[in-house]
């Protein structure tokens, strides 16, 4: 350790990242099986599912051994590491790979995640699928965990998979764990990024954590009634009270730096030469870290997270089995994109957000509806609960009637995030925008902002209230919109970029809509 100190003060910070942090070393005993999903004739999920994302060195990262302590100098391939290194470069999915294993999987859980296309990676299927049936047949519900850092406000689109894995979880008897990063938040993820995070203060960690929480209610039951009642915990609970040096004798030993740097996610951004601090480099440790916090705290067997954060994932488990002596699962979902490559949860008019706050209930409606022909039967298994044999009969509509299946979506998923009273009213704005015979128009649903009648004697631009309802992101683009025609003050054109909306413009009406193309609007209202 005192070299270590000496070796990590007296060189470069990109000579640091190389040499003071370190990967977890595997045993003999936790073979990973590869699962790469990429499609599954026999389960309904088309080829073009999932992007293809290679992770050639994150279980390599990981030496095995049998012995408990382990030889930082001993760096060789063995012949474990080179089976599943092998693997994982395979094209092969693990509906291919795996697929005498996973049509003999019996838990509900395990079942659900390869009939709807949620199964990406897994370690030791076949133990975990065990131990599921187990605990159900005992009444007993084995506990799961995710972890979601409060970077924002509100959770996007991107983070919905995520959601509805641990949903399915509970449906199926057992506990899912909602793990909020107030810790990690202050670090910042790398995994993905070309850049470092912004470093946020304690007081918008809190923020944002206080706007995420809120959204786990709508898909989750919370309590202590059941045993498959969901709890929410914060890593900021421990991370924050940990001492440097104790952590570092007490867990370092388990890390070796060359390991570290195979990852991936690491590789990449050196290979950008990007600067990459050492506070962002600690992340994958304390993210293991946080895996058998939870397994000694609530008995969390099992970590959910997507295929980026496979290696991380594994360090947990391993972390459990050579600190406790637990065996610890993991399993992954993959990387979601849309058909032409884009990443899910994004759009040319920003993040699809889940607080209604951020996005009204008629906006993410119209996010769904748009999906395109290709995902949405995808989406159908993945961000809905209608049953596999409905999504079936929707994937044999041709031509025109697609748009029914698209509606379906829209519906189903705007009902698990918002209730379904909302979808009468969203449909009657949705038919009162598209028929041009309607004489009134419905405009609950629509996103509102209010204005004084003073202010509306001087004049309010259009800009501004283009940007302050959110249907564009800029005054800028709200000007753009204006000259190509796309910007509509009730039925009629708004052809002035600099122009004004005024009191006379309301008539007898408190209310105005403003339109933005074919399918947005927005109202604003007399206050």
């Amino acid at each position: 350790m005192a070299a270590f100190t000496a070796l990590a003060m007296a060189v470069s910070s990109s000579t640091l990242i190389k040499t003071s942090c370190a990967f977890l070393t595997a045993s003999n005993k936790g073979r990973f099986t590869n699962t790469k999903l990429l499609t599954n004739r026999l389960l309904l999920v088309p080829s073009s599912t999932f992007s293809r994302t290679k992770h050639t060195s994150r279980s390599s990262a990981f030496r095995h051994g049998s012995t408990a302590q382990h030889d930082s100098t001993a760096e060789e391939t063995t012949p474990q590491e080179q089976q599943v290194q092998e693997e994982e470069e395979s094209s092969s999915s693990i509906y291919e790979s795996q697929s005498e294993t996973l049509a003999k999987l019996r838990s509900p859980f395990l079942k659900t995640m390869r009939d709807r296309g949620f199964l990406h990676q897994c370690t030791n299927i076949e133990e975990l699928d065990a131990i599921m049936m187990e605990r159900s047949k005992d009444g007993k519900a084995l506990s799961a965990y995710l972890g979601f850092d409060a970077t924002a406000d509100s959770l996007h689109v991107g983070s919905l998979l995520q959601i509805m894995i641990l949903r399915h979880l509970q449906k199926s008897g057992h506990k899912p764990i909602v793990l909020i990063g107030g810790g990690t938040s202050k670090v910042g993820d790398p995994t993905g990024k070309d850049e470092s995070r912004k470093l946020l203060t304690d007081d918008i960690i809190l923020a944002n954590t206080r706007g995420i929480s809120k959204v786990f209610e709508k898909f989750l039951t919370f309590g202590n009634d059941s045993p498959s009642d969901a709890i929410m915990v914060n890593n900021d609970d421990w991370l924050s009270s940990l001492k440097y040096l104790e952590f570092l004798r007490d867990y370092g030993t388990q890390f070796t730096v060359n390991r570290m740097l195979s990852f991936e996610s690491v590789k990449q951004r050196l290979a950008r030469e990007a600067p990459f601090s050492f506070l962002e480099f600690n992340y994958m440790i304390l993210q293991a870290y946080d895996f058998l916090e939870l397994s000694r705290r609530y008995d969390a067997r099992l970590q959910l997270g997507g295929s980026d954060q496979w290696g991380n994932i594994v360090a947990g488990t391993e972390l459990g089995r050579r600190c406790d002596g637990t065996q610890l699962f993991g399993l992954t979902a993959p990387l979601i994109t849309t058909s032409d490559g884009k990443k899910m949860g994004k759009t040319a008019n920003g993040a699809v957000w889940l607080n209604a706050d951020r996005l009204s209930e008629y906006d993410y409606w119209q996010f769904w509806r748009n999906t395109s022909d290709e995902d949405v039967i995808r989406f159908l298994k993945l961000f809905t609960e209608l049953p596999l044999e409905e999504v079936e009969t929707l994937s044999k509509l041709e031509g025109a009637d697609i748009n029914k299946a698209k509606v379906v979506l829209a519906d189903e998923a705007t009902a698990l995030l918002h209730g379904r009273d909302c979808l009468k009213v969203i449909h009657e704005t949705v038919d009162n925008m598209f028929n041009k015979k309607s004489k009134s128009m419905s405009t609950e649903s629509l996103p509102r902002i209010f204005v004084t009648a003073e202010n509306l004697e001087q004049g309010v631009r259009f800009a501004d209230l283009f940007l302050e309802l959110k249907l564009v992101d800029s005054k800028k683009e709200a000007r753009r919109l204006i000259q190509g025609g796309g910007a509509k003050l009730n039925e009629e054109k708004i052809t002035d970029e600099t122009g004004s909306l005024t009191l006379s413009d309301f008539g007898d009406s408190k209310e105005v809509i403003l339109r933005a193309g074919k399918k947005r609007a927005g109202v604003v209202e007399i206050q």
